[in-house]
């Protein structure tokens, strides 16, 4: 027997028509690349979408057409998330930060037919124009009065939206159509593309508004400062839409003095970042003194990207009275698999031991799956002790890859490996140690790099810190800590020695460490290890 309930279908449009209805007033604070703050509201994103998506109707866009963007986070490219959707098409966004090597590959992969690109990517876009075979428009995303020369040929936006009314329906279809379209990072061989589906997105949106979620709600000012391109921004333009949250989109400018001023003119309480925008964020308060930390409103921070070293949790709740609730997932994963909130068992827990907490990477949100997994197949205690590859299911997790690439990603039971090893204890908190791929194997042990960099980011005079292993003739490998001291007196290898001494087990402490200028990161924040195996790999360990 089938419940007697309507059958509508959960589209991306529905989520901005709810916005514009209910939260009309709401305002979206952009950043432009032209410069000026422009403010808009969820109103207005909902009547210049529908006129957008007129313009590509009229282009000859068709369900199922890729439609490029190469830009940051403003106002323009929060608009197509919408507009490209809702007609049916993929919006396909590109990281503007990959070599243009792999942009190129993406775009040609994925086929697009249309490139929207912000005008600080004119000349990108002008050197791509003769590689791209199947684009076949360019539309700068600024107004006529920006055009450069770089742009000759290239359509203005703003030309596209004026020439459109907003009196549109969308169309409904079935909400398992394709809705966007984000590459991984391509560490290893070429980028893969993530294929998501409204359904998806808007299951994946009622977890960010969930109270166990990421509690996002209209009472919000919410700074996003993960960029548009990267995973849809961890899903919040969507979310926002859902709750009616104010987004404020700091454009191309996240060093961490615009973010904090950014954030204080917003009355910003929330915000969203990678580990390497956080550490901009400190040392533009370290390096200004006098500095007025109470304008600040920020009362949560959601980190992810990469593991969040408990230095930086500790720094913001003891400098800014700050929650910080730290998440995991990855663009297979939508993104948001496990998130870091405390149950009420943790209530009377001491301050460390909350911090200990939230140094995992959370629990399990409803609708995702989690199992670890021995190097024998079978699956692993939730003990919190034992460490296993880590795999998940869920309505928003990747069932395989654009085109067939990797073939099948889904053992016989659909959980799908994530490449990181972890543990889950018995409250279902998630720590990694490692990917897989950078775990250390020392003697027939495992090593965490991860728990040796959150120790040594705890010292005052680290920046940053990464840890690979290299080869030891008689225990397999041994770990190499690289350090980026910060500014001032640098800590030397032997104090740096000490310090870990007290904080990880006795065989887990470095053989050596190296001092460097700045760590290799991929285009979206992680530390590239690959790099650092290569520039380290005739690196001998002291006898």
């Amino acid at each position: 027997m089938l419940g007697l309930m309507q059958d509508r279908q959960l589209l991306i449009s529905s989520l901005i028509e709810h916005a514009a209805r209910y939260h009309p007033d709401v305002e979206i604070v952009s950043r432009t690349c032209e410069g000026p703050i422009v403010r808009t509201t969820w109103a207005e994103v909902r009547s210049r979408a529908a006129r957008l998506s007129k313009a590509l109707l009229r282009m000859g866009i068709k369900p199922g057409d890729r439609v490029a963007t190469l830009a940051w986070n403003t106002h323009r490219h929060l608009e197509l998330y919408f507009a490209v959707s809702g007609i049916g098409a993929v919006l396909h966004t590109v990281n503007p930060r990959l070599f243009p090597e792999q942009i190129d590959y993406i775009l040609n992969h994925a086929e697009s037919r249309v490139l929207f690109f912000d005008v600080t990517f004119g000349a990108l876009a002008k050197d791509l124009r003769a590689k791209l075979g199947k684009v076949e428009r360019f539309v700068a995303m600024t107004d006529a009065a920006h055009l450069t020369d770089d742009l000759i040929g290239c359509e203005a936006y703003e030309d596209l939206v004026a020439t459109e009314d907003d009196v549109f329906e969308w169309p409904q279809f079935d909400e398992r159509t394709a809705s966007s379209l984000c590459y991984t990072s391509g560490t290893t061989g070429n980028p893969k593309g993530v294929l998501y589906s409204h359904r998806s997105t808007v299951l994946h949106s009622f977890t960010a508004c969930a109270a166990d979620g990421l509690r996002l709600s209209s009472a919000d000012s919410v700074l996003l400062a993960v960029p548009l391109f990267h995973v849809n921004a961890w899903g919040i333009p969507y979310a926002a839409a859902m709750c009616g949250a104010k987004l404020v989109l700091p454009g191309p400018q996240l060093d961490g003095r615009s973010l904090f001023d950014i954030a204080v003119a917003e009355a910003c309480n929330f915000s969203l970042g990678v580990p390497t925008v956080w550490l901009g964020f400190f040392k533009h308060v370290d390096d200004t003194p006098g500095i007025d930390l109470s304008q600040l409103q920020l009362e949560r921070v959601v980190i992810g990207g990469s593991a969040a070293p408990r230095a930086i949790i500790e720094r913001f709740q003891r400098d800014f009275g700050v929650f910080v609730i730290h998440a995991w997932g990855m663009s297979e994963t939508s993104p948001l698999a496990t998130i870091g909130n405390l149950l009420p068992k943790h209530r009377t827990a001491s301050p460390d031991d909350k911090i200990a907490v939230q140094t995992k990477q959370g629990r399990a949100i409803y609708g995702v799956e989690l199992r670890i997994r021995g190097e024998d197949g079978d699956a692993l205690a939730h003990d919190g002790a034992v460490a296993g590859d880590l795999l998940v299911r869920g309505p928003w997790v990747a069932s395989g890859y654009f085109r067939g690439e990797g073939g099948d990603v889904l053992d016989a039971e659909g959980w799908f490996a994530t490449g990181d090893v972890a543990k889950i204890d018995a409250d279902g908190y998630v720590q990694l140690t490692d990917r897989s791929k950078d775990v250390i194997k020392s003697g027939g042990e495992w090593i965490s790099s991860i728990d040796l960099e959150n120790a040594a980011m705890a010292h005052p005079g680290v920046a940053e810190a990464a840890v690979i292993g290299v080869h030891h003739p008689k225990w397999q490998e041994r770990p190499l800590m690289i350090v980026v001291p910060k500014a001032g007196p640098a800590p030397t290898r032997e104090e740096l020695l000490d310090f870990l001494a007290g904080r990880v087990a006795k065989w887990w402490l470095p053989d050596d460490i190296a001092f460097v200028d700045t760590l290799p990161h991929t285009a979206t924040g992680k530390l590239q290890k690959t790099k650092l195996r290569e520039q380290f790999r005739d690196h001998r360990l002291p006898s």
